[in-house]
């Protein structure tokens, strides 16, 4: 690689680490770069899942203080998480890309709903809680099975993953929009180091560790970043952000992918 092509994707690196841990759609920016650049695309994607993976753990340090007491509920979705990744990252193995191009676009557009229409549906959901204020038991159920279901789409692509989860959490869960995108932050973390150590053990040929290393480099700043300008965000700007995210996904996925 030229020194060019080495800064550019450090610095698109920096940006999908940034925007992850905001939102979430950080390889609509990165994935495409590294095919201009001429990489395969199963090895663009696999690498650059890996390189993330660094910009997931300082997003999601830099929103520990929003974390605190919700330890028993991420621990109930990390489950839901790790099987979904596996699936996802075996199905990238052996399946065509084109399995999921129809289906993609559907998922961010159901995430950018539930992320719109969430407060509503958290409004909604409160006056059926049990007289101890508790939510109904389909609610953690019905999130499980979302979890487990966006764990699958991470680990296959991953493409703006973080709206699908927050549109997940803003509809099932009454926590506020801030604490939720550290959950979200948590989860995409976990789908993410578990699908790159599906792909490390079985397909390490598929792995371009030099261009996995300066993605890491660009995300693990990025992560710092946008830690630090999403928890200054105020919930309506925050789903403004993640709405208008998600939409750009769609468009670039339906027309231009």
């Amino acid at each position: 690689m030229s020194w060019w092509e080495v800064l550019l994707v450090v610095v698109v690196g920096v940006w999908a680490g940034g925007i992850n841990t905001v939102v979430g759609s950080g390889t609509l920016v990165t994935f495409p770069t590294l095919i201009a650049l001429g990489v395969p695309p199963v090895t663009a994607n696999v690498s650059n899942n890996i390189g993330l993976v660094a910009g997931g753990i300082s997003g999601t340090a830099g929103y520990l203080p929003e974390l605190k007491g919700a330890g028993r509920f991420v621990a109930r979705l990390v489950p839901m998480s790790v099987l979904g990744a596996v699936t996802g990252a075996l199905l990238l193995l052996v399946l065509p890309e084109e399995a999921f191009a129809s289906v993609v676009p559907v998922l961010i557009a159901l995430g950018v709903l539930l992320v719109v229409t969430g407060p509503r549906i958290q409004r909604w959901a409160r006056g059926h809680h049990d007289e101890d204020g508790r939510a109904p038991a389909w609610h953690l159920v019905a999130l499980m099975v979302g979890v487990l279901v966006a764990g699958v789409y991470g680990g296959y692509f991953g493409a703006a993953q973080g709206v699908i989860l927050m549109g997940l959490l803003s509809a099932l869960s009454s926590e506020p929009l801030q604490r939720l995108n550290g959950i979200k932050n948590v989860l995409g973390t976990v789908v993410n180091a578990v699908a790159a150590l599906m792909f490390v053990l079985v397909s390490p040929e598929l792995v371009d560790w030099s261009i996995a290393g300066l993605i890491a480099v660009g995300a693990l700043i990025g992560g710092v970043l946008g830690a630090k300008v999403g928890r200054r965000l105020p919930p309506n700007a925050l789903r403004a952000v993640i709405v208008v995210i998600g939409i750009v996904g769609i468009v670039r996925m339906v027309f231009f992918g």
